[in-house]
């Protein structure tokens, strides 16, 4: 499984299970990801790769930039599944 800055990711394990976040950096067997919301870019969630799964879309640097340019990113993937 190859994750790389910028690839939105679902969660498939833990408080998160079910929702979309964002890959910061990644450090096999782990990534820094966030959401833009409940994990913002000053406090980023240190995951294991194999609780993620991939999707194929890939935001560029500009949508990283702000908490609000994530979550309007992420907004089309409908927020956490399963919550209501």
């Amino acid at each position: 499984m190859e994750v790389k800055r910028g690839q939105v990711v679902r969660s498939l394990a833990g408080h998160d299970k079910g929702g979309f976040l964002v890959v910061l950096q990644t450090e096999p067997p782990y990534a820094l990801v966030c959401d833009g919301k409940r994990r913002p870019l000053e406090r980023p969630k240190r995951k294991k790769l194999i609780h993620m799964a991939p999707t194929a879309t890939v935001l560029g640097e500009e949508p990283l930039r702000t908490n609000r340019q994530i979550r309007t990113a992420l907004s089309p993937f409908g927020g956490r599944a399963g919550k209501t």
